[in-house]
């Protein structure tokens, strides 16, 4: 058998390293083929799931808002029906009580009407020979008592209009004070009221303004 030269074995040990190269250059290739397919199949996947996660979040935020909203709703007709009514009915009351003393001071065209119609009466009742005094009274002074008896009207259902709207609250839901611009008015009502009630009365009874001397 030959000896190998020198130059044989490096060439046999050079082919030898070129073809471990080969497959260690070989194996990275695979392996970096392999880790590239993993990173681009796991990058859509790690995407899809954390579209998922978001929307489930955006959902369950969404249904969290919408129970926040029903139990603010409920929360709120809750405090309205505990607070009881808003006073828009007391306030209404007092105006008006406020407006019916006003034309029981002032007069109103039904007052108007039925003294005119006062008139015409006394003057198809009474004869032309009747007495002065009696052509007065009955042409003159019961169409001022009519005038009197529709103002008095007035001013009695303008002072019940307004007790009935101070007395109120009593009724209503307890320890719910009534708006101080309400009980203001109200009272107002009340004053026009009495003025003009006392007014009636005393025009009425010929107290004020009698009917003139004929004497």
């Amino acid at each position: 058998m030959g000896t190998k030269t020198a130059d044989e074995t490096g060439a046999e040990t050079g082919a030898e390293a070129t073809t471990d190269e080969e497959k260690v250059s070989v194996t990275k290739s695979t392996d970096d083929v392999s880790e590239s397919g993993t990173e681009a199949g796991a990058e859509p996947e790690a995407a899809a799931a954390a579209t998922e996660a978001a929307d489930g979040t955006d959902a369950d935020l969404d249904a969290e808002d919408a129970e926040d909203l029903e139990d603010d709703a409920d929360l709120a007709t809750d405090l309205a029906e505990a607070e009881g009514p808003s006073g828009v009915g007391q306030g209404a009351g007092a105006v008006v009580s406020v407006a019916l003393g006003l034309v029981s001071l002032t007069g109103g065209w039904i007052g108007t009407v039925a003294a005119a119609r006062e008139t015409l009466v006394g003057q198809l009742q009474t004869s032309s020979t009747a007495s002065v005094a009696t052509q007065v009274k009955e042409v003159y002074g019961d169409a001022w008592q009519t005038t009197a008896l529709w103002a008095g009207l007035f001013a009695l259902a303008a002072l019940l209009t307004a007790v009935v709207v101070l007395a109120r609250p009593a009724f209503g839901t307890p320890g719910k004070p009534q708006a101080p611009w309400i009980k203001s008015v109200a009272w107002a009502g009340v004053a026009l009221g009495v003025i003009g009630l006392l007014l009636a009365v005393l025009k009425y009874s010929d107290a004020l303004l009698g009917l003139p001397s004929t004497s």
